[in-house]
């Protein structure tokens, strides 16, 4: 009895102990938050979804019907972001964005129409997949809120392994369909990326040619005027002949030293020979004019694009140039042939060696070029030589004007 008096004096009514329960690790808590919101958040995608697709569908004989569509797959869009974003705080699953849909045609591409945009939205992989999404999460975030929701007041002990289990599958969804990472994904970034190295060379090469024409041919030819003038005005003032035929000579070299640089200009831009004879021509020429002995050998059944065979042509010429001024070769070639859909390209010297994509000799600027219509470049220049670059680009057929 004495005993018993003490104990219960010992523990007052009012300040009892809780029960004792198993402790969670916060990451545990994380998924068990995840999966108590998977039921509100797969309503809402749910009805979003059935609201969007079934009034597109019904609408779709009507004006408003397809950009309306289009509108709830932007939308989607959004509800994708959330949850990508709802899954790296609770689940840390780290799921790169989608790139955005380039409504406004893109840095220095052709801007779309509203008809474009809504093809464009239309056709978004993204959004699609989305919808799928959402659509399936329904009968998934009942059963994941129900399991959590009796675990959390009957089993107990084992919701630690329930809810990593079915946040596993959680993962597995997001990364499987709010995922860029399918291979058309990739192409849109890289196409994006490579648009803008397209737009910077062509704004390079219109700031080059323009150079080349103040400080070039323009000078030579204010200077022609100006001798002529002056000659002009000898005459007129009966001065000797041998002053005034020496300044019409002085004048009929500046003549022939401008158009030189107009057709070293017009060579820059578009060689004739390329226009007319094709690459093979083309490149017999450029090796012509190099400092270097240059075999050149093009196994060709046929011409490829125009610009293709501009782009292949500028590669060899830029090649040449750096054997002629940094290699030190005695000897170089160049070789293009066909391999099924792709034209290469591979140019060699016995040069000195050591060159790199970022030794400061346009091999960077070669390597973007290439890099935007979907071509290579590699090079292999170990120290002391040789040098072989092979350049690869695809091989699209001419279309004759």
């Amino acid at each position: 009895m004495t005993a018993r008096i003490t104990a219960a004096s010992a523990e007052p009514e009012g300040d009892r102990l809780p029960p004792v329960r198993f402790a969670l690790e916060p990451h545990t808590w994380k998924e068990i938050a995840h999966l108590l919101a998977n039921l509100p958040m797969a309503l809402f995608g749910f009805v979003y979804v059935v609201t969007v697709v079934s009034t597109g569908a019904f609408l779709t004989l009507t004006v408003v019907g397809l950009p309306m569509l289009a509108a709830g797959l932007m939308g989607a869009r959004l509800l994708g972001r959330f949850e990508r974003a709802r899954a790296r705080v609770l689940l840390g699953v780290r799921v790169d964005e989608p790139s955005p849909l380039p409504l406004g045609g893109g840095r220095g591409g052709r801007e779309l129409g509203v008809f474009g945009q809504m093809m464009l939205a239309l056709k978004d992989p993204v959004g699609w997949r989305t919808i799928l999404y959402d659509f399936i999460r329904l009968p998934w975030g009942i059963l994941t809120f129900t399991l959590t929701l009796v675990s959390l007041f009957v089993l107990w002990p084992v919701l630690p392994f329930l809810a990593r289990a079915l946040t596993n599958v959680d993962r597995a969804m997001v990364r499987g369909l709010l995922s860029p990472s399918d291979e058309l994904e990739r192409r849109i970034a890289e196409l994006e990326s490579d648009r803008g190295v397209v737009v910077d060379t062509a704004a390079a090469d219109l700031r080059r040619i323009e150079r080349d024409l103040h400080d070039g041919a323009q000078a030579r030819l204010v200077n022609l005027a100006m001798g002529l003038g002056l000659a002009k005005e000898k005459l007129l003032e009966g001065q000797a002949d041998e002053q005034v035929a020496a300044m019409v000579d002085e004048a009929h070299g500046e003549v022939k030293l401008a158009l030189q640089e107009l057709r070293d200009l017009a060579r820059g831009i578009h060689p004739a020979v390329l226009t007319d004879r094709g690459l093979d021509a083309a490149l017999s020429s450029v090796a012509s004019r190099c400092t270097v002995p240059v075999k050149v050998s093009a196994d060709l059944p046929a011409r490829p694009a125009a610009a293709i065979e501009g782009i292949a042509y500028f590669t060899v010429s830029e090649l040449l140039q750096n054997i002629s001024k940094h290699s030190g070769a005695r000897n170089a070639s160049v070789d293009v042939w066909r391999t099924e859909d792709r034209l290469l390209i591979q140019v060699w010297d016995d040069g000195r060696g050591g060159a790199r994509l970022d030794g400061g000799t346009g091999m960077a600027g070669l390597a973007d070029r290439l890099g935007a219509v979907d071509g290579l470049f590699v090079i292999d220049s170990p120290e002391g030589g040789p040098t072989t670059v092979t350049a690869e680009l695809p091989w699209r057929e001419r279309v004759e004007a």
